[in-house]
C-alpha cells in the first residue's frame, strides 16, 4: 500500500514540475486598495493561491472543531476518572478478608 502512495506522490510532483516549466510567463498582479503591481510567474501565482486557500481551509477546519476537541479531552478524563475508580473497587474486592480471631486463656 505504501508504494502506491509513493506512485501517487511522484505523479503529483511531476505534474506539477510539469505545469511549473509550462507556465514560467510573468503576470501582473495586483490587489485592489494597493496601487502597486507586482509580477511574478504564473505558475508562482496558482501554486500560491492554492496554498493560501488550503492552509485558510485548514485553519477554518481547525477552529470549527474546537467543540469536538473539547468534547474529546473532557471525555478522556472522565474516563482516566472512572478506570481508577474502577482499579480501587477491583483491589478493595480482591484483597482476602481473613476473620480476627481473639484468643483468650
Amino acid at each position: 500500500m505504501k508504494i502506491f502512495w509513493w506512485i501517487a506522490l511522484a505523479l503529483a510532483a511531476l505534474l506539477l514540475i510539469l505545469f511549473a516549466v509550462s507556465n514560467r510567463a510573468t503576470v501582473s498582479v495586483g490587489l485592489w486598495p494597493l496601487p502597486t503591481l507586482v509580477e511574478l510567474p504564473l505558475y508562482l501565482v496558482v501554486l500560491g493561491t492554492l496554498i493560501i486557500g488550503f492552509l485558510l481551509g485548514e485553519l477554518v477546519a481547525w477552529i470549527g472543531s474546537w467543540r469536538w476537541r473539547r468534547e474529546a479531552r473532557r471525555s478522556h478524563e472522565r474516563i482516566a476518572v472512572l478506570e481508577r475508580e474502577l482499579e480501587a473497587e477491583r483491589i478493595q474486592h480482591a484483597e482476602p478478608r481473613v476473620p480476627v480471631v481473639a484468643i483468650s486463656r
